[in-house]
């Protein structure tokens, strides 16, 4: 049975799942559909087209489902909200529809959104992806698997974070951050400062690996080749773990082109 406070407004044609709580003064739109045991705190408004997986905590004033910002939205275009399963949306979080007919807003499995982050139309966050407070993602930025981007971080649309990334805090994301790799501001600059080495060795990532991916950082950073001369030595030169293809792969498919 759900739990619903008194005081909340759960409209007609909401679908809620087992064990579902919904604290006061929250609000669910008429096209939500909760997963069995979601928690939704004070305040909390979902609206539009959204779904959100089994075992999600909304906590409370977030904003979930919101009609998009994107001046290129034209009333009477249907789009979507897609929440995982386990994942955490803190305080005041923002997380809108797409703009175009069928676009979703996908944030995926065991997430953290902390507080004030924003989502905007068409972002996608992958499974095990962490927004420090305040991240402000623009339109149709992508966050691969377990990339984490630190506290006031705000990136340009069409930017995607690569898999097992770390963006240190207060960076201006305006290029794609290569998988792997650790990228703070230097000098009023995004940079690429070394491979994320806790990170990896924490997800059980083998020695060998991270000891290939340093040395592809090497060749693509630190000996003044030009980027094809790098991934080529990368490609001949490093120990071809799974890793060094999808690192090269990542920077030979990039549409922004990387840090």
């Amino acid at each position: 049975m759900a739990k619903i406070h008194p005081t909340a407004i759960v409209e007609d044609g909401a679908e809620l799942g087992a064990d579902v709580e919904i604290g006061p003064y929250a609000h669910i739109g008429p096209n939500v559909s909760l997963g069995d045991g979601v928690s939704v705190a004070q305040g909390a408004i979902i609206d539009g087209h959204t779904t959100v997986g089994a075992r999600c905590q909304i906590f409370p004033y977030a904003l979930i489902g919101m009609k998009t910002q994107d001046l290129k939205y034209r009333e009477g275009s249907v789009s979507y909200v897609e929440i995982g399963e386990r994942t955490v949306i803190r305080e005041f979080a923002t997380i809108h529809l797409g703009t175009a007919d069928g676009e979703k807003t996908v944030i995926g499995d065991d997430c953290l959104f902390m507080a004030y982050c924003h989502a905007a139309h068409g972002v996608i966050l992958g499974n095990h992806v962490i927004c420090s407070n305040s991240v402000q993602l623009a339109g149709d930025v992508h966050l691969q698997d377990y990339a984490i981007v630190g506290g006031c971080s705000a990136s340009h649309q069409f930017c995607t974070v690569g898999k097992h990334a770390m963006v240190g805090g207060m960076t201006k994301i305006r290029q794609d951050v290569p998988p792997f790799m650790l990228c703070d501001m230097v000098e009023g600059a995004m940079k690429v400062i070394g491979v994320n080495v806790v990170g990896l060795t924490r997800r059980g990532f083998p020695k060998d690996t991270i000891l290939a991916l340093k040395d592809a950082h090497r060749f693509i950073y630190r000996e003044h080749l030009n980027r094809s001369q790098a991934l080529e030595r990368v490609e001949h030169d490093v120990e071809p773990v799974p890793e060094i293809a999808e690192l090269v792969a990542f920077y030979r498919n990039s549409q922004r082109g990387v840090a």
